[in-house]
């Protein structure tokens, strides 16, 4: 039997995503584990793609915009509160935050994140600030 989970939002981040932004690593069972990112005002993450896991984004505060790509489908998506998005296995994405907030969202990634070799880099559409 899994123990029951209990966990405050880290004040600090926990790691560095591979696409630069900061994580602050939450919960998770054997299906998925849950995540918070954020990217400071102004800033634009590296493009990258993910080997093994999808993920589902719901934006919690700020604003912003990313970018995905799937084949010949290609769309920027506007960040908010209160807009979810997926990342299906082997979409190309990045995102941005807006000149004048950070932006964060609260990702589940499925199946659990599996290390440091899972995020590929691919080209993306703007020019990263970070990492």
């Amino acid at each position: 039997m899994t123990e029951f989970g209990t966990l405050r939002l880290p004040h600090l981040p926990t790691v560095i995503a591979p696409d630069g932004s900061d994580v602050r690593v939450l919960l998770g069972l054997r299906g998925g584990g849950m995540a918070h990112f954020e990217l400071a005002a102004g800033k634009v993450t590296k493009a990258v793609t993910h080997r093994t896991v999808e993920e589902i984004w719901y934006v919690v505060a700020g604003r912003g915009e990313m970018w995905r790509r799937q084949g010949d489908r290609e769309e920027i998506a506007t960040l908010e509160p209160g807009l979810s998005l997926t990342i299906p296995l082997g979409t190309h994405f990045q995102f941005r935050a807006a000149p004048d907030t950070a932006i964060a969202a609260v990702a589940i990634t499925m199946p659990p994140w599996p290390g440091p070799d899972e995020a590929v880099p691919v080209a993306g559409p703007w020019d990263p600030t970070v990492g």
